[in-house]
C-alpha cells in the first residue's frame, strides 16, 4: 500500500526574545543596599552635626534613647531617598556603584509610585524594625518565590532588580589601549 501524502509535517516556531534582562544577584544586592545606608547615615550625621546646637536628635544606632520623634524623620528621610533616586533613574547610589537598576518585569523604567510601593520595607531602618520588615519581606521572597530573586514588595510592585548595562553610545567604539 501507498503511504498516503497529508501534507507537510507541522513546524514549531520558538519565540526569539526580544531581549535579555540579567537578574540581580543577592549578594549585588545587599551590597547596594548596604552602600545606600552608609551614604544616607553619613549624610545625617553631617546634617545632625550642623544642627547640633539648634536641634538635638539621636544617632541612628543609639538604641536606648528611643525618640519617635527622629526615628520618623529618619525613616522619612530614608524612604524619600529611595523614591527620589529610584523613581527618577531606577538606581539609588548603592545601585550605582554596584551596577544594578529597578525595573518594571518587562524591563522598562519604573515610576515614582512604583518606587514608593517597593522602596517601603527599606525605609524602616530603625531598631527593631530594621531587624524585621526588610528581613521578612526577603524571607518571604525567597521561600515562597525560590528562584525567583523576588522580595514580597518586588512582586508586589511588579518591579525586577538587574544588572544595568551600560553600552557605547550608537555609532562610537570604546577601544582599550594594550599594555
Amino acid at each position: 500500500m501507498p503511504e498516503e501524502n497529508t501534507g507537510p509535517e507541522p513546524v514549531s516556531i520558538k519565540a526569539v526574545p526580544e531581549k535579555t534582562i540579567y537578574l540581580a544577584r543577592w549578594s549585588s544586592r545587599f551590597g547596594a543596599w548596604l552602600i545606600d545606608i552608609i551614604f544616607i547615615v553619613l549624610f545625617l550625621n553631617i546634617v545632625r552635626g550642623l544642627f547640633l546646637t539648634v536641634l538635638k536628635l539621636p544617632h541612628i544606632w543609639e538604641i536606648a534613647d528611643v525618640d519617635l520623634i527622629a526615628i520618623g524623620i529618619e525613616s522619612i528621610f530614608f524612604f524619600a531617598y529611595w523614591i527620589v533616586l529610584e523613581g527618577f533613574r531606577g538606581q539609588s547610589i548603592g545601585k550605582m556603584v554596584m551596577n544594578l537598576k529597578v525595573v518594571n518585569r518587562d524591563g522598562s523604567k519604573i515610576s515614582y509610585l512604583t518606587a514608593a510601593i517597593e522602596s517601603l520595607p527599606k525605609a524602616f531602618l530603625n531598631f527593631p524594625l530594621i531587624f524585621i520588615i526588610l528581613p521578612l519581606d526577603c524571607l518571604i521572597g525567597w521561600v515562597a518565590m525560590p528562584g525567583s530573586k523576588l522580595r514580597v514588595f518586588n512582586r508586589i510592585s511588579n518591579t525586577i532588580v538587574i544588572k544595568a548595562d551600560y553600552k557605547e553610545p550608537h555609532g562610537i567604539l570604546y577601544v582599550r589601549d594594550k599594555e
